[in-house]
């Protein structure tokens, strides 16, 4: 039997978990047979009593080496930087600016 690969799912918060249970329902339906890992981020981890982005879910992304995340709001107010800026800096995610 073959082992499933596990991705890590960030709902985010607003319009997120609505988007993110038809994206997950669409690649069930493609057969993709993926093992769901949620985790919380942003708005929700305060909620929890946690960090804007925990290092849990750091650790988490870094394990399954897959993520698929829903807009997540940053709290308005000093001290707050955006998570999504913080994710995309942590895992280097940017695109190089191409014609330069």
């Amino acid at each position: 039997m073959m082992k499933r690969q596990h991705i890590t799912v960030i709902p985010g918060d607003g319009i997120g978990p609505g988007l993110m249970t038809a994206a997950l329902k669409v690649l069930d339906k493609l057969g993709c047979e993926f093992e769901y890992d949620y985790a919380e981020i942003g708005q929700a981890a305060l909620d929890a009593g946690k960090d804007l982005l925990p290092e849990e879910v750091l650790d988490l992304i870094r394990k399954n080496k897959i993520a698929i995340k829903g807009p997540i709001t940053t709290p308005i107010g000093e001290g707050f930087s955006s998570v999504n800026v913080s994710l995309r800096r942590h895992f280097n995610l940017f695109t190089p600016i191409l014609g330069r």
